[in-house]
């Protein structure tokens, strides 16, 4: 029996057990504090039956390893190259790739697909991004989670809010939605200025704080008087809310002991750090921080207080719309970006002028299928490697357990090429692993990340934990503001308003994560506009169309379209563009239209 670690794109980043004699049969490490003594639909059924690469190919033709690592040691010889990673493996060695791309003099991707924006907002306030530990989730009296499907992103935290007082803000009457005390069914992107208004509501009721606030050597004047820049009842029109709704979410806001789960969904826009900036903001007006069964939990930075030996000076070009038409070769490791990069259009035509493609990865996909030279990988049973979590503080190592003659390691794809390069080899795999583990501390049987804190925040916040938090004090955004609505509410005729444009929603499915496992093709609408389940309908925005089957529900508002992460030609209809801080993907900052609506009324 051995034991390992999952490594897909997670909160969870669960403890398994992989019995090598019992057909490799895996299972969940039940001493683990995450994991609950099971395994998620997507490592017990998905995992082991997904579309795997096992031959290297060159132009189409099946050839060795050697030929194709001769191949791609050819194409980077003089050539301008470009290192494009994805998040298809979470462990630590996936990076040692980065070694490779310096010594060649080639580039990386700096930014995020995934969380930059909201990353970028929680540092602007606290300074740096601690995780927040699950013991202080265990002893909350009340759990907001805003914007996250925790049943299907974080499913083993279950146990952690159970018997809790729960508060659901999200667009979508998700699972965890329909079990909760309250939900508001809050309008997409408006996040920000419901933060706001819960914080200026409860600084009026003189609700805030005081005695935390004073410990910090914090004054809140300034933010109150930033949040009364905005007009209350403009807002609460905007968002759809009433004054009764903001009373009912500030009496479960005003316990004693309070956690908030914020998820990716708030932030996909181009103002997605201001929304988490006025959601910590909120929280520090209650004192939220650095007290027990207290905190706001995001994507934890797993790597903070590390020192990566992965860490190198490339220049680097944007992982959101990258120009791959001014490299010669482009590598691409555990990644898809012809289906889960935004604007999959532009990718189309930008990825088509790469002389060389090289797509390192474990499965089939949009990508692997346009390329020149094909390296299958190794599966994480089938090398050594290291699991760093952002959802707790428990890194877990990954030993080989089962031996294959199919792929190669990241390790080794790299050592092969400088050595074929005739460059310096790198340390042993075995020297980085432990270089890695050496920073954690051994508690017991599990290795604890060095910027674990019991208490995160309770003695200051920033890098040294010395200095004041920083409330929000700005807010721009230009793509819809609260005039251009109510100037278009007031154009409206008195009859019952026809929606015919969409916000997009695209959470995370259960079936698949991000391009890889079960990918449908379907989007998921309010039955009031009379389409029939399975019917084929055409969406589109200024920057592409796709078809998809419709799936007609009540959880949904009518303003929306749900179309999960990962469907088939999603990304024909997101935008390019980037966040104002953090470089992140903007996937849900656009606005779409049913082609068969406007057939009807013409």
């Amino acid at each position: 029996m051995i034991k390992t670690a999952c490594p897909l794109d997670c909160y969870d980043a669960c403890a398994i057990t992989c019995s090598p004699e019992n057909n490799s049969k895996l299972i969940a490490t039940p001493s683990h504090p995450v994991g609950n003594g099971a395994l998620c639909a997507l490592m017990n059924r998905h995992f082991p039956n997904a579309n795997r690469l096992t031959k290297p190919m060159v132009d189409g033709k099946e050839v060795s390893m050697d030929e194709a690592l001769d191949r791609v040691a050819q194409t980077l010889k003089d050539k301008k190259s470009l290192l494009y990673r994805g998040s298809g493996n979470l462990g630590v060695m996936q990076s040692v790739t980065n070694l490779l791309i310096d010594r060649v003099g080639g580039y990386l991707t700096h930014g995020s697909l995934c969380d930059g924006a909201g990353q970028a907002g929680i540092e602007a306030g606290r300074g740096v991004n601690r995780l927040l530990p699950l013991e202080q989730i265990k002893k909350a009296d009340t759990v907001i989670v805003w914007g996250r499907n925790i049943t299907v992103t974080n499913s083993h935290i279950m146990p952690y809010i159970e018997d809790k007082n729960l508060v659901v803000i999200d667009p979508v009457k998700t699972p965890i939605a329909k079990r909760a005390n309250l939900h508001i069914q809050l309008k997409p992107r408006s996040d920000f200025y419901l933060a706001m208004m819960l914080s200026r509501f409860n600084i009026m009721e003189d609700a805030q704080n005081d005695e935390w606030l004073e410990k910090m050597g914090m004054d809140i004047e300034d933010f109150y008087d930033f949040t009364r820049t905005f007009r209350i009842k403009a807002i609460l029109e905007y968002m759809g809310l009433s004054l009764d709704d903001m009373g009912d979410l500030m009496t479960y806001l005003q316990n004693d002991r309070v956690v908030i789960l914020v998820g990716n969904g708030v932030q996909k826009y181009s103002i997605g750090h201001y929304v988490l900036w006025a959601i910590d903001s909120l929280a520090a007006t209650l004192g939220l921080f650095g007290r027990e069964g207290c905190g706001v939990g995001f994507l934890g930075n797993s790597r903070l207080e590390f020192d990566d030996p992965f860490e190198v000076k490339t220049p680097t070009v944007s992982i959101v719309d990258t120009p791959f038409e001014k490299f010669d070769t482009v590598i691409v490791q555990g990644a898809n970006p012809l289906a889960s990069m935004p604007n999959t259009n532009r990718v189309e035509e930008s990825i088509s002028k790469v002389d060389n493609l090289i797509y390192f990865g474990l499965y089939e996909n949009e990508t692997s299928q346009r390329a020149n030279i094909i390296i299958p990988a190794k599966s994480f049973l089938e090398k050594d490697d290291l699991r760093l979590s952002y959802g707790h503080h428990i890194a877990t190592p990954m030993p080989k357990a089962i031996d294959s003659d199919v792929g190669i390691s990241e390790y080794d794809f790299t050592q092969e090429l400088l050595r074929r390069l005739n460059l310096p080899p790198i340390e042993s795999e075995e020297s980085y692993i432990s270089y890695w583990l050496n920073q954690c501390k051994k508690e017991n049987e599990h290795y604890i990340i060095p910027s674990y804190r019991e208490l995160p925040y309770e003695n200051g916040f920033g890098e040294d934990e010395d200095s004041e938090y920083e409330f929000i004090d700005d807010f721009d955004d230009d793509f819809e503001n609260i005039k251009r609505f109510r100037k278009a509410r007031k154009l409206k005729s008195k009859q019952e308003e026809k929606i015919t444009e969409f916000w997009l929603i695209t959470p995370k499915s259960p079936h698949s994560l991000n391009s890889q496992f079960e990918r449908k093709e379907e989007v998921y609408i309010h039955p009031c506009y009379g389409f029939e389940d399975n019917e084929e309908i055409t969406i589109y925005s200024e920057y592409g169309e796709v078809k998809l089957r419709v799936k007609n529900t009540l959880d949904i508002r009518r303003d929306c379209l749900l179309i999960y992460a990962g469907t088939k030609g999603v990304n024909r209809l997101t935008p390019s563009i980037i966040s104002q801080e953090g470089e992140g993907a903007c996937y849900q900052e656009v606005k779409l239209k049913i082609k068969e609506i406007e057939d009807v009324s013409e």
